[in-house]
């Protein structure tokens, strides 16, 4: 039912990929971990769609683990010395400063606090794979709240935000740099905008579970109501060829446990994947200054965030302090902890009750770390 590797000190790891392919509690899933530069688990299992085995180069939507890639790429640049991370958006991308918005960072775009967390005009997901046009709809916003001040994540739009400033920056589309200048270091294995010759090795996604969530009795006003329908995003368009070959950086990525967590690994090991250098070991330490803590303006939750990526939160009781991190709906996540030298990532396609923590998905973090310890 498992395939892949798996060195004998995660043995506990792979019995609990087994144990949840087993119940139902996973369809198909993989999981993968590095741990000190070495690839020490890569496991996979169950099914990808019906009928169909789920195999080494399976791939899965992450949702926003999709944030952490882009993050990622995006980093690079800043690497490079193509954008400051101090800079206003504007100076890259001057019709963002419209409405007010000349004074926004662009560390705080990565922080969640832009003050734009979605659009105002009702858009489509016909929409939203335009980025030329719902870029340019982003930058016309007002802000919804003053920038800087809390942070309201950014649930769909954090990569068309990204790729505004990346674009106006460089002339290079973010799915570009992290295809070309990240995944192709690291051997591949997460694609923004799946090409038409990969479309068979998606997996499909699962509904998941009602939400824990009251919809009914937040006022209507509120940002989630705001952006959760607009566009609406369901397993059932994101298992689609239209919206699978799109690059959406903020939900749409697909990829392999493995190729995310060799990527990531970058942020676990002070920049470097294998003999390749991603990132220096001070654009690394940026990742973590905070920029926002405290109660989301949009999840209702109180969290934490570095520039790119979350950080170690109450709202997320698995992930170790000092971690650089972050979670797709329904319970993907890649974890890089610098303190184990340790990166996890997990990918599933049955989706749980899941926004930034469950049950399920904190186990693999758990038990990945307690191998390591």
């Amino acid at each position: 039912m498992v395939d892949g590797s798996c060195r004998d000190d995660f043995a506990p790891l792979q019995s609990l990929l087994e144990s949840h392919l087993a119940s139902g509690e996973d369809v198909g899933a993989a999981v993968a971990v590095v741990h000190d530069g070495e690839l020490v688990v890569d496991l996979w299992g169950g099914s990808a769609r019906p009928g169909v085995d789920w195999t080494r180069d399976t791939i899965c939507q992450v949702w926003s683990v999709t944030k952490a890639m882009a993050g990622l790429a995006f980093l690079t640049l800043v690497d490079r010395g193509e954008i400051d991370l101090d800079a206003p958006v504007a100076s890259s991308w001057p019709e963002f400063g419209a409405e007010g918005k000349d004074r926004v960072l662009v560390r705080q775009v990565l922080g969640h606090t832009s003050g734009v967390p979605g659009w105002s005009t009702p858009v489509t997901v016909t929409d939203i794979l335009d980025l030329e046009r719902s870029e340019a709809l982003l930058a016309a916003e007002a802000p919804w709240y003053e920038p800087g001040s809390a942070s309201a994540y950014q649930i769909v739009c954090h990569g068309h935000l990204l790729d505004g400033i990346a674009f106006g920056a460089t002339g290079r589309r973010l799915a570009d740099v992290l295809h070309d200048d990240v995944m192709a270091a690291v051997g591949g294995g997460f694609r923004l905008g799946v090409p038409e010759d990969e479309l068979s090795l998606c997996a499909d996604l699962i509904n998941p579970p009602p939400s824990s969530i009251d919809y009914a009795a937040l006022p209507p006003d509120h940002f989630l109501l705001r952006t959760v329908p607009n566009p609406l995003l369901t397993p059932e368009v994101c298992n689609g060829t239209e919206w699978r070959r799109g690059a959406v950086g903020g939900a749409g990525g697909h990829g392999t446990a493995r190729g995310i967590a060799l990527a990531q690994s970058a942020v676990s090991h002070g920049g470097l994947v294998g003999g390749t250098r991603l990132l220096s070991e001070e654009t690394v330490a940026r990742i973590h200054e905070p920029q926002a803590e405290g109660p989301d303006l949009l999840l209702m939750l109180p969290l934490r965030f570095g520039i790119g990526y979350g950080l170690s939160s109450p709202s997320a009781p698995a992930i170790p302090e000092g971690a650089a991190w972050w979670t797709g709906y329904g319970g993907a996540i890649v974890v890089n902890d610098p303190t184990r030298r340790t990166t996890v990532a997990y990918v599933p396609n049955k989706l749980a009750d899941h926004m930034v923590s469950s049950p399920r998905t904190d186990a693999y973090v758990r038990t990945a770390l307690e191998c390591v310890s």
